[in-house]
């Protein structure tokens, strides 16, 4: 059965490890995270970006893979579908209409009155429904789903005031991650993370979780960081496995087997996030 985040994310919370928000590319990606977090017995979220959708068919094609897959699988963990960075009211109420169970609303390129409008409509119509809903301040820069921005830092101030006037159920502020690999060292501010999440009843979501060191995850989670969100991590190990596959097997042909070579490298990859994120049931 799908659930929204709430539950899971504020278990997560409280007992101070992350939850692993893996991006969905296609039925095989979705296949093989389902069967590890299951064989691992960790909640997850299956994040589901605007041009994911798109390539998949559209919000209902994956709600019904997703539930068709956990139906066949027997899958007894608790299992998020959302929206990751919905750029728009409409693509977020699409998404819900066919089943998604959260959505992140990303106004965070308006201005802070123009997020807060935008995002509290989003959550008028999610919350009558059962969805969770997670809002960005600030903004995560790098790349995602090939366009590249730059970052705002998030504050405070524009943080309470975003949870103060919507009712979201996350929060994503911008403190230093990008999505992509980084370019150097990131340098996430730890200090402002802290004092967001002394201050906020809700549980905090940290983007751009590829390439980020251990020790600075750790720190992260620690500081209130109850989401992580993987998505370019996956796809490295995965066509990292498949050229070295095509290169020694030129003659197969058969797309099962090759997309299938780098089944291996994604589900080592989940069980290595799980330990680090220390996401528990």
């Amino acid at each position: 059965m799908l659930v929204n985040f709430n539950e899971m994310l504020m278990n997560a919370k409280k007992g101070k490890y992350a939850v692993p928000h893996l991006n969905i590319n296609n039925l095989e990606w979705t296949k093989y995270i389902l069967e590890k977090c299951n064989e691992l017995n960790v909640p997850v979220i299956l994040g589901v970006s605007e041009g994911a959708a798109k390539y998949m068919g559209g919000y209902n094609a994956v709600t019904g893979m997703v539930k068709g897959l956990m139906k066949d699988l027997n899958i007894t963990i608790p299992v998020c579908l959302h929206v990751d960075h919905g750029s728009s009211k409409e693509t977020c109420i699409k998404a819900i209409d066919a089943g998604f169970t959260s959505v992140m609303i990303d106004a965070s390129r308006h201005e802070l009155d123009e997020n807060i409008k935008i995002t509290k409509e989003v959550v008028a119509y999610a919350h009558e429904r059962g969805v969770s809903v997670e809002a960005e301040v600030g903004h995560i820069g790098g790349t995602e789903d090939n366009i590249t921005s730059s970052a705002t830092n998030a504050t405070l101030e524009d943080c309470l005031t975003l949870y103060n006037n919507t009712g979201i159920d996350s929060l994503a502020p911008a403190l230093g991650s990008v999505h992509g690999f980084y370019k150097g060292e990131p340098n996430l501010d730890f200090e402002t993370m802290e004092i967001i999440n002394e201050n906020l009843p809700i549980p905090l979501v940290l983007h751009g979780g590829t390439g980020i060191p251990d020790d600075k995850i750790k720190k992260a989670i620690s500081c209130g960081i109850s989401k992580i969100n993987i998505n370019t991590d996956l796809q490295s190990v995965w066509s990292k496995a498949v050229r070295k596959f095509l290169e020694e097997n030129k003659e197969v042909y058969d797309p099962r087997k090759i997309i299938g070579s780098g089944e291996k490298a994604i589900k080592d990859r989940i069980e290595e996030i799980v330990t680090l994120f220390g996401t528990k049931r």
